[in-house]
């Protein structure tokens, strides 16, 4: 029996819209790398951007379960001497909900050119409203 492997020329790619209202940060995060990956899809080749376009929105409505909206910290690094900025989840969830489904996103994907080039395909936004309805975005259930 032969293994099928994708080409980047096969690959047919949708658009998936996700709402994140109500559900925990973690699960969205994990079910749209699945998506982006490309994962869902009986053609996943591990060396091929296989995976489909995600629209994630409602991003201020996502829940952190336990004391993570206190006790977790959202750090980067300026680049300069003692550059490490830490911001509370709580602060971070309040002003930019859409930069922490982001970055959760982007921690669940490969660590190499191929998780870059699918992150491009991750649209995120704060509000109910996007700018994607010409693509016709089907609506992705969260399990």
């Amino acid at each position: 029996m032969k293994t099928y492997m994708a080409h980047d020329k096969d690959v047919v790619r949708k658009w998936f819209v996700v709402d994140a209202e109500g559900v925990a940060l973690g699960r969205v995060a994990s079910q749209v790398a699945k998506v982006l990956c490309g994962k869902h899809k009986p053609t996943y080749t591990p060396n091929v951007d296989t995976g489909d376009f995600v629209i994630v929105i409602n991003t201020d409505k996502v829940v952190l379960t336990g004391k993570k909206l206190e006790k977790k910290y959202y750090r980067y690094h300026t680049g300069h001497v003692g550059g490490l900025k830490e911001i509370q989840y709580k602060t971070l969830m309040a002003q930019k909900s859409d930069l922490a489904v982001y970055e959760a996103v982007k921690g669940m994907l490969p660590k190499n050119s191929l998780g870059r080039k699918m992150l491009t395909k991750l649209k995120v936004f704060k509000g109910a409203e996007h700018n994607h309805q010409a693509q016709k975005p089907e609506v992705l259930k969260l399990v």
